[in-house]
C-alpha cells in the first residue's frame, strides 16, 4: 500500500501520472525505445514538449496573450539569477516573505539596487506583509507566492505600474488568479508539477531586451525563447511527466476543480488544528494560511514520541517540519487525495484520546 504522502518536495504524483510515466521509461510512444534513450530533437519528444508548454499557457489562461512557456533546468535557484540578470538594469523591488524570496534578493543584489518593501522576518516569516508601497521607478516587482517552509501564502497580489514577477513553485496550479496580472512566473516542477530536474518560466515576451548587459546564452530567455526551450538539451523524464500532470489536471477539471479540492483539504486539516487543545499552528494570521503546507506544532513537546508513533504506523511520510521552523508540516499539493488528509486528522483525534 502506497503511504500517505505529505512531504513538501519532491511532490506526490497522481497514480495515473505515475503509471504512465513508468510505461514510458520501458516503450516510449510505441516506439521500442525507452523515453530516456530517444533523442530529445525526435518528432515524439517535440511532440511532448510542445504539448506541456500549450497545456501550461492553457490552465494559466495566457494562450495568444504575449507569453511563451518554458522548460527550463536548475530550479528556481537559477531562476533568482536569471530574472534579475535579465530584468534589473539599477534596480528592483522584492518582497520578502521566507527562505526562497530572502535567496532571490540575494542574487539580485549582484546586478543592482534592490529595495526591500516589506519583510515578515522579524516574525520568523509567520506573516504576509499588508499595505506596502512599491516605487514606480522599479524595473519590476518580486513576489513569492507560497512559502512551503513557513506555511504561508499571498492571497492577494498588489497593483503596480511595473512588471510583476513571482516564484510560484509551490502552488502554481492549485487555484485560479487572474495570471494575466503577471510578466515573469517561475516554478520549480518538484512541488507542484512533477519531478525534480526543470523549471516552468511563464514570460511575457515584452518585458524582455530592456537591459544593457550582455547576458550569456544559456541565462538569456530570448535565447530560450527562440530555440523553443531546446537550445540545451532538455530534462526530457521530468518535462515528460510535467506534461502528464498538467494533462491529468486538465482530466479533472482544471484548477477551478483543484482548487475546491485543495480548499476541502486545507480546511479538514485547519479545523482540527483550531479545535485540537493539543496543537497550534505555525502561521499568525488565519487569512496567511497556505493550502499547499500547513505548519503546525504540539502545544506540549512531551507528546511528540506518542504522535511520531501514531503518524508513522498510520503510513503517512514527510510530515516532519523544516529545521528552520521545527515541528510539522503537512504538505497538501494538488495530487494529495483528501482521504490522506482524513488519515492525519484521525491521528490528531487518536492522539487527543490517549492523552
Amino acid at each position: 500500500m502506497k503511504k500517505h504522502n505529505f512531504s513538501a518536495g519532491p511532490c506526490i504524483l497522481a497514480p495515473s501520472v505515475l503509471e504512465k510515466a513508468a510505461a514510458a521509461i520501458k516503450n516510449f510512444d510505441n516506439l521500442d525505445l525507452s523515453l530516456v534513450e530517444i533523442s530529445h530533437r525526435s518528432k515524439s519528444f517535440v511532440n511532448v514538449m510542445e504539448q506541456a508548454q500549450s497545456l501550461a499557457l492553457e490552465h494559466l489562461g495566457l494562450e495568444n496573450k504575449g507569453y511563451q512557456a518554458l522548460f527550463l533546468q536548475g530550479g528556481a535557484s537559477l531562476e533568482f539569477l536569471m530574472v534579475a540578470y535579465n530584468l534589473l538594469q539599477s534596480k528592483a523591488a522584492y518582497l520578502n516573505t521566507g527562505t526562497w524570496s530572502s535567496k532571490a534578493i540575494k542574487e539580485a543584489k549582484m546586478f543592482g539596487e534592490v529595495v526591500e518593501v516589506a519583510s515578515s522576518k522579524d516574525g520568523n516569516f509567520n506573516y504576509i506583509p499588508k499595505n506596502f508601497t512599491i516605487p514606480s521607478d522599479v524595473d519590476y516587482f518580486h513576489c513569492t507566492s507560497n512559502n512551503t517552509i513557513f506555511g504561508t501564502q499571498m492571497q492577494e497580489f498588489p497593483e503596480t505600474s511595473v512588471p510583476l514577477v513571482c516564484d510560484m513553485s509551490s502552488d502554481i496550479f492549485s487555484r485560479v488568479l487572474d495570471f494575466s496580472k503577471f510578466d515573469l512566473i517561475y516554478a520549480g516542477a518538484q512541488k507542484n508539477m512533477g519531478p525534480a530536474g526543470t523549471t516552468l518560466v511563464v514570460i511575457k515576451e515584452s518585458i524582455l531586451g530592456k537591459v544593457t548587459r550582455q547576458i550569456p546564452s544559456m541565462l538569456n530567455y530570448k535565447v530560450h525563447i527562440d530555440k523553443d526551450s531546446m537550445f540545451n538539451t532538455p530534462a526530457v523524464f521530468p518535462v515528460y511527466v510535467s506534461m502528464l500532470t498538467l494533462d491529468w489536471l486538465k482530466e479533472i477539471g482544471g484548477v477551478s476543480a483543484i482548487e475546491k479540492l485543495n480548499n476541502e483539504k486545507a480546511e479538514l486539516l485547519y479545523t482540527e488544528i483550531d479545535r485540537n487543545e493539543l496543537f497550534t499552528g505555525f502561521v499568525a494570521n488565519k487569512e496567511d494560511r497556505s493550502p499547499m503546507n500547513a505548519t503546525f506544532n504540539l502545544v506540549d513537546d512531551s507528546h511528540k514520541e506518542n504522535f511520531d508513533v501514531l503518524w508513522n504506523e498510520a503510513g503517512i511520510n514527510g510530515l516532519n517540519g523544516h529545521r528552520s521552523v521545527g515541528g510539522y508540516r503537512a504538505s497538501m499539493y494538488n495530487a494529495l487525495p483528501i482521504e490522506s488528509v482524513q488519515v492525519l486528522v484521525d491521528v490528531m483525534k487518536e492522539l487527543e484520546r490517549k492523552a
